[in-house]
């Protein structure tokens, strides 16, 4: 059977399995807030990404300023993009959040459906 997981990984750059609703909401807010850079020195971050051990894999990343990046691949491997990168910008952090909540009810439809630019 495939067996579903869901990865958070906090602007500090720490991986948390199976994230609960309130550390989803308390990374979202390190990097509204305009904390510490990340660990690479660029903007704060946060990624949250599910996917199935066999296949597929889904990451909404949230960067400061709300700038969101959805992406989709064939695997955990980041292997091959299913789609073009989709980008927001200056997206609010409860929008933010409501695509995470989506993403972690396995809703990726509800995700597509939204307004994205593709590309850079």
């Amino acid at each position: 059977m495939t067996q579903a997981w869901f990865i958070l990984t906090r602007p500090d750059g720490r991986d948390i399995s199976a994230p609960t609703p309130t550390q989803l909401a308390e990374a979202l807010e390190q990097v509204y807030r305009g904390g510490s850079p990340g660990p690479d020195g660029g903007p704060a971050s946060a990624m949250l990404r599910f996917g199935y051990d066999d296949g597929l894999m889904y990451q909404v990343e949230v960067a400061s300023g709300g700038e969101v990046t959805f992406e989709e691949w064939s695997d955990r491997d980041c292997e091959i993009a299913l789609a073009t990168p989709r980008r927001m910008t200056a997206l609010r952090q409860d929008d933010a959040l409501q695509l995470w909540q989506w993403l972690a009810q396995r809703q990726v439809a509800k995700i597509r459906a939204q307004t994205w630019h593709s590309g850079d």
